[in-house]
């Protein structure tokens, strides 16, 4: 068994894809750029989501929603309509800390875990299968994306079991340079580690051009 995280922010306008809101309202001059970002949100969630779905039942995966934006009650809700009845609160602190947060259930019950973002609209179910393959014969599988950071996190099942092993610590979060971070932080506990195909998550209006056409 294996779980799989999809960490989701509450599509919110104003609070969710801030980044791609001011690229919208700056470049364009969209006066309801935090609607429209909040409605790809959304969009890109479900996509996530949809994806996962299809997996678990074709795979023998425990899938999990990590929210944050909302409290536990309208978090169950979301969940249920997403198909994903199984969530957890994020709750709070930089993402390391709430990456560990997820993790940590894992590693109570002995189970490796991938953990994975609602950014990438190219997701698809080959993505994570490999993922999953990977984490058969490596401690650890990255999914590198474009910005320098990653779209995917996978802890294999030695691993799980040491989590101060884990390379969250120290990482500069949000910065261009979380890959090589985190990279270096494996190399320093000799953990093996397995790359994924580079990925392009949807931050920037520049990232959603492609996307549409």
């Amino acid at each position: 068994m294996l779980q799989i995280i999809v960490m989701a922010r509450w599509p919110s306008p104003g609070r969710c894809k801030r980044r791609l809101s001011r690229d919208l309202y700056n470049r364009l001059g969209l006066s309801n750029s935090s609607e429209r970002g909040a409605r790809i949100q959304k969009r890109l969630t479900e996509h996530t989501t949809g994806v996962v779905r299809g997996l678990a039942d074709a795979m023998v995966i425990e899938p999990v929603l990590a929210v944050s934006g909302l409290g536990p009650n309208a978090a169950g809700r979301w969940g249920q309509q997403l198909g994903l009845p199984l969530v957890r609160l994020q709750g709070q602190g930089q993402l390391g800390t709430r990456l560990r947060r997820q993790l940590m259930q894992g590693h109570r019950r002995g189970m490796p875990s991938l953990v994975i973002g609602t950014d990438l609209p190219e997701l698809n179910p080959d993505d994570l299968k490999r993922a999953i393959e990977q984490l058969q014969t490596h401690d650890l599988v990255l999914g590198p994306a474009s910005d320098g950071g990653y779209w995917l996190l996978g802890i294999g099942a030695n691993l799980i079991h040491t989590p101060k092993h884990w390379p969250l610590i120290g990482i500069p979060w949000g910065g261009p340079t979380v890959l090589e971070s985190t990279l270096k932080a494996a190399s320093a506990h000799a953990i093996s580690t397995a790359l994924l195909p580079r990925r392009n998550d949807l931050d920037h209006w520049s990232d959603l051009k492609p996307w549409q056409g």
